[in-house]
């Protein structure tokens, strides 16, 4: 079909090659890709909040083929910055709390706490026996037997715990653990 329009009209469109974007869409395009490695970046500093805004952003106005993925990295963003917000009144309420999550199987979320609070204290021998129930669960042996030594040697009552604690049913048949709970015999 011949267009019809008045040579003028025909003169102010831009030609595009096949496959080409138009100057105007390709720098929207290429501010989209600046954005989204802005915001990609933030998140691997821990700057949850801020990336979040950022893939809100292009949520909204992006590039089409960043849609996806910016909705992905917003629930990322979002779950990250929800447990960076959490504070907890004491290292016992945090430990509770790694309790809960590990009693749900929520494994990495609890090792969080837990390698949370051996940071704030790597003496705190609840944190290790917790580790360590953490590990027999998660079919660790060896990680299970070096926190439940080290909490035994923090506090001695972990021991008498560990002998009647059903999580560590799995690792009742390793001579290891049975040495560490009755060194005695």
């Amino acid at each position: 079909m011949p267009d019809s329009r008045p040579e003028s009209a025909k003169a102010k469109q831009p030609r595009i090659a096949a496959g080409k974007l138009p100057p105007a869409a390709d720098y929207a395009h290429q501010q989209s890709v600046t954005q989204f490695q802005t915001a990609v970046q933030l998140m691997q500093e821990g700057k949850f909040e801020r990336a979040r805004t950022l893939f809100e952003k292009l949520i909204e106005n992006g590039s089409p083929d960043l849609l996806e993925r910016s909705r992905v990295y917003v629930m990322v963003c979002s779950r990250h910055a929800k447990k960076a917000a959490l504070e907890f009144a004491s290292p016992e309420e945090q430990y509770d709390y790694a309790i809960s999550l590990l009693n749900t199987g929520h494994y990495e979320d609890a090792r969080d706490q837990f390698d949370g609070l051996l940071r704030a204290n790597p003496d705190a021998d609840y944190a290790h026996y917790g580790l360590a129930v953490l590990n027999s669960i998660t079919g660790q042996a060896e990680e299970c037997l070096d926190h439940l030594s080290r909490a035994i040697n923090l506090n001695p009552l972990n021991r008498i715990q560990a002998r009647s604690d059903s999580d560590y049913n799995d690792m009742a048949d390793d001579p290891r653990f049975t040495e560490l709970l009755y060194p005695e015999t």
